[in-house]
């Protein structure tokens, strides 16, 4: 499936919002503010103002302002996940499953989602408890595909480290990324996948 398939299902069940629909854009925009200012810096009216609605028209959507984070959060893992999936699932070796893995996790720091995995990091506090489970819930499915992929290539004798401590590592690294890694600086984002892979001595 293409990704625009893959979110149009997601969106057809239910599971994120249409970017293109009112409470897409806000969510969109809520995660710009989020990264930018800060959760608890950013106000009702910050949100309002950025899709261009009255303050109150927000709660047609959403109960509270921590609602709207938790939706950043749960909506980008959903889609991110099912990304991911479709990514590894067209590969048929677990290197090539790995470098899938790099590559998608890359365009989710570096791309349209860059924001939202933004807050996902820097506002996990700001969430409450219970939300934090939910999230957590659907974080656990994301890194359980990383997991299946690098203790296969353990069990295969491909990986030499401990698969829970290089998807650790690997997680700081592509995250790290965001701070240095410029799409115009004549280094594509399959360049940079490959160069991961070299240095983590994979390459074919």
């Amino acid at each position: 499936m293409t990704q625009d398939a893959i979110l149009h299902s997601l969106i057809a069940e239910n599971l994120v919002s249409d970017p293109a629909g009112a409470r897409g854009r806000l969510l969109r925009e809520a995660a710009r503010l989020f990264r930018d200012k800060g959760y608890e810096r950013t106000t009702v009216r910050d949100l309002a103002a950025a899709v261009g609605i009255q303050s109150g028209s927000l709660f047609h959507h959403f109960r509270t302002k921590e609602e709207i984070l938790k939706a950043v959060m749960v909506e980008t893992i959903r889609l991110n996940t099912a990304l991911m999936q479709a990514a590894m699932d067209a590969e048929s070796t677990c290197h090539g499953k790995l470098r899938a893995l790099i590559r998608a996790e890359l365009e989710f720091i570096n791309g349209q989602t860059g924001e939202a995995m933004a807050v996902l990091v820097y506002e996990w506090r700001s969430l409450s408890e219970a939300s934090r489970v939910e999230v957590l819930e659907l974080r656990d499915i994301y890194e359980q595909l990383w997991l299946d992929v690098l203790n296969a290539m353990k069990h295969q004798g491909d990986l030499k480290a401990e698969p829970f401590v290089v998807r650790r590592m690997l997680t700081g690294a592509l995250s790290w990324t965001v701070t240095w890694y410029r799409p115009d600086g004549g280094l594509s984002l399959d360049g940079l996948t490959d160069q991961v892979i070299a240095m983590m001595g994979l390459a074919e």
